[in-house]
């Protein structure tokens, strides 16, 4: 990751020293991409906006040499970065036109990317339902497009949705099917989402009650991410849901592990994350009887669940409040 960003702010300067729109433009897109696995979604945005705001009208659709259109890749990255850092009204008012640029090239991958991005938002926001569909959708275009590489997104970032929505059966045969996607994408070295796909499946594993799949799952959430500390954020927190799940419940693990996320979280500024973690540890603290800091927490999650709108989320903290200590 360093040396990509190396990398990639050389190309930059280099375009601008040239005075070339495009391999500028082209520069920014991979270097907001690199950010984005960095987890600096502040620098994302900037770099994506400015980018868009630069992008002639009638280069909408030009792919100057990439796998997809700048118009596309950034208003993806923007997306998903708006909302890992819970600006969920933007990253929202961006989705349509992601979508119906995308699927006005016909091609599959830029299609699949406009998918993704739309599905994490809605994963992020809680919107279950929302994310059901969009993944659906996801899934079967890159199927019949063969987009290989970004099968194990779809079918795991799926199997997290219907395991919230309670279809256990399905949702346990995507969490097998995008494991055995993972193993093949690694045996090939292909593999450049895993942290996220790992946590995915993670989460599925943990609403279907399968916590040793569960916790296997979580490690490699984490141990795939060392340079992406925006995944391994979320990784840790899985981490911690699992040790104060009530069937093995270790308050010190849990707690360790929710503090661990909560910095990484604070210093990318991933407000929901953040929220998260305050909900966890408002829980463990209840439970260990320390009163005052559960309620300072609890309180804190609720508050930030709804100035972000996470309707969801916002329900799940109150109904924790308003259960006797």
């Amino acid at each position: 990751m360093d040396e990509a960003l190396v990398s990639g702010t050389r190309a930059l300067n280099i375009a601008g020293h040239l005075g070339d729109l495009k391999l500028r433009i082209l520069a920014t897109t991979y270097l907001a991409l690199v950010h984005y696995y960095r987890g600096e979604y502040e620098s994302v945005i900037d770099l994506a906006t400015g980018n868009l705001e630069a992008l002639p009208v009638n280069w909408v659709y030009e792919y100057l040499g990439a796998s997809a259109p700048s118009s596309v890749y950034d208003r993806a990255w923007l997306i998903q970065s708006l909302a890992q850092t819970g600006r969920f009204a933007d990253a929202i008012a961006r989705e349509a036109e992601v979508l119906r640029i995308a699927e006005a090239t016909h091609h599959p991958f830029t299609i699949g990317q406009a998918h993704r991005a739309a599905v994490t938002l809605h994963l992020l926001k809680g919107d279950w339902v929302k994310a059901r569909s969009l993944g659906e959708h996801w899934i079967a275009g890159v199927r019949a497009g063969n987009v290989v590489i970004q099968l194990p997104w779809a079918i795991s970032s799926s199997a997290w949705v219907l395991a919230q929505l309670g279809e256990a059966s399905v949702a346990l045969d995507r969490v097998r099917e995008g494991e055995q996607l993972l193993e093949r994408q690694a045996a090939k070295e292909l593999v450049v989402n895993g942290g996220w796909d790992y946590h995915s499946l993670g989460r599925a594993c943990l609403l279907l009650g399968r916590l040793d799949e569960a916790r296997r799952l979580g490690d490699h959430a984490v141990n795939s991410s060392p340079h992406q500390l925006g995944y391994q954020a979320h990784g840790l927190h899985l981490l911690g849901d699992i040790a104060t799940h009530p069937e093995r419940y270790d308050a010190e693990c849990g707690e360790t592990q929710y503090r661990k996320a909560l910095t990484l979280a604070e210093m990318r500024g991933m407000r929901p994350l953040v929220a998260h973690c305050h909900l966890g540890l408002g829980k463990v603290y209840r439970q260990t009887g320390k009163h005052q800091e559960a309620e300072e927490f609890l309180a804190s999650a609720s508050a930030m669940y709804r100035e972000l709108d996470m309707g969801f989320w916002v329900k799940n903290a109150e109904s924790e409040i308003a259960t006797p200590a």
